[in-house]
């Protein structure tokens, strides 16, 4: 896969746009808990984004993530490769395992995201909603400190009983407005003006 050479333009606006949401100090902590997670074996990249690219690119230390997150080690071959091929499938299953642990496709990055660099900030939050899915599931896998990620809300389902709904349906919420002591005293028919009287 060849590397685009530098964009003009519109095209230069909208990576200048899409390079500005990537966050520094989100980056010390994501690696931070990563090294925490997976232990020490995966090494610390160097500063700035581009060390953060090249620590991710080959998908070997996305993939320690997952299995250390999930108690079926989704994930079942992690071997590092120089070959494009190899290391964009990693990332992919990263993606599968990460989409099956609970991460909403909406906060998924792209394959080529990660391996070309073009939007590291989607990997950023790719990996905020995984840490904070891990927080919430609390299974005990999670390893790190818990505020660093928000705790997702869980589902408060209620169960209503037949009678219970027949009974709702009868009652008028206080939004709605209250008829009591009103009238169409006063009224005028439709169509002739508003009658104005002085005292």
């Amino acid at each position: 896969m060849a590397n685009k050479g530098p964009s003009y333009g519109m095209s230069r606006q909208v990576q200048d746009k899409i390079e500005q949401k990537y966050d520094p100090e989100l980056e010390v902590r994501l690696v931070e808990w990563i090294v925490t997670q997976c232990g020490s074996g995966v090494g610390k990249p160097e500063a700035g984004k581009l060390g953060f690219q090249a620590w991710l690119k080959d998908g070997c230390v996305l993939c320690e993530l997952i299995n250390t997150l999930c108690k079926d080690k989704p994930v079942k071959k992690i071997q590092s490769s120089s070959m494009a091929f190899k290391q964009m499938e990693q990332i992919s299953q990263f993606l599968n395992a990460a989409e099956q642990y609970g991460v909403v496709k909406t906060d998924m990055f792209q394959t080529v995201d990660l391996w070309e660099g073009k939007d590291l900030a989607a990997v950023q939050r790719t990996l905020m909603a995984l840490g904070s899915i891990a927080v919430t599931k609390d299974e005990g896998s999670f390893r790190g400190d818990p505020s660093w990620f928000f705790k997702k809300a869980h589902e408060n389902r209620r169960d209503f009983s037949d009678d219970q709904l027949k009974e709702g349906k009868s009652v008028i919420g206080l939004q709605m407005g209250s008829n009591k002591g009103a009238t169409q005293s006063g009224m005028t028919g439709y169509g002739r003006p508003r009658q104005i009287m002085n005292p």
